[in-house]
């Protein structure tokens, strides 16, 4: 029998400058990025573990990689959506949508990060 999986096995946040993202993104999740270089591109990877649930990806600044508010939009588990908002704010993001119930899937936000990408946020509580 065929191992099923979901869909999505990586994601990719396009970024201008490297150094400003992953700061930001070190203190609005509060995780460690590790950078280095693929290619003609600089990533900096989320943790990931193939016993875990969810899907891992990195960070990318390359000439082909440009940030946007429109188009796919990758969300984040959080266990608390304001505070994580909130964090997104004081590091130079800003909100997009505020807590929103999804009924019995749970909440969701969003917020434009540093670079000008929209971020997606989800919680079951």
């Amino acid at each position: 029998m065929k191992k099923s999986s979901n869909p999505v096995g990586w994601f990719e946040l396009p970024v201008k400058e490297m150094k400003r993202a992953k700061a930001f993104y070190q203190q609005v999740f509060k995780v460690k990025l590790e950078v280095a270089k693929m290619g003609a591109c600089r990533m900096a990877f989320f943790a990931m573990s193939d016993k875990t649930y969810g899907t891992a990806g990195a960070l990318v600044e390359g000439k082909d990689y440009k940030p946007s508010t429109s188009g796919v939009l990758v969300y984040f588990f959080t266990a608390d959506i304001e505070a994580t908002l909130a964090l997104a704010k004081e590091n130079g993001g800003r909100v997009l949508l505020p807590k929103t119930s999804i009924g019995e899937y749970g909440f969701i936000g969003w917020f434009r990060d540093c670079e000008g990408n929209r971020v997606g946020l989800h919680a079951m509580k």
